[in-house]
């Protein structure tokens, strides 16, 4: 299926035909993922990640290291 790119703000833009967004579920605000892949541009319904999978990103090199305060500021027991 072809489409045509518009002008939408400082960004372009492509419509997507009803019978695609009935297929996938789509409605106004869903998220895409948009990548590319050598000359093709694919768009996907973004898949929602469970906590487990985004902890199990986590590793030494991408976590942040612990707030370094200067004491207690009112009547806080440390």
């Amino acid at each position: 299926m072809e489409a045509q790119v518009k002008k939408w703000g400082n960004s372009l833009g492509i419509r997507i035909p009803n019978h695609i967004v009935r297929k996938l579920s789509l409605k106004d605000g869903s998220s895409v993922d948009i990548n590319d892949n050598k000359n093709e541009i694919i768009i996907k319904p973004a898949q929602k990640s469970e906590l487990s999978e985004m902890l199990s990103k986590i590793n030494e090199h991408n976590i942040h290291k612990e707030i370094e305060t200067a004491g207690p500021v009112g009547k806080e027991i440390w």
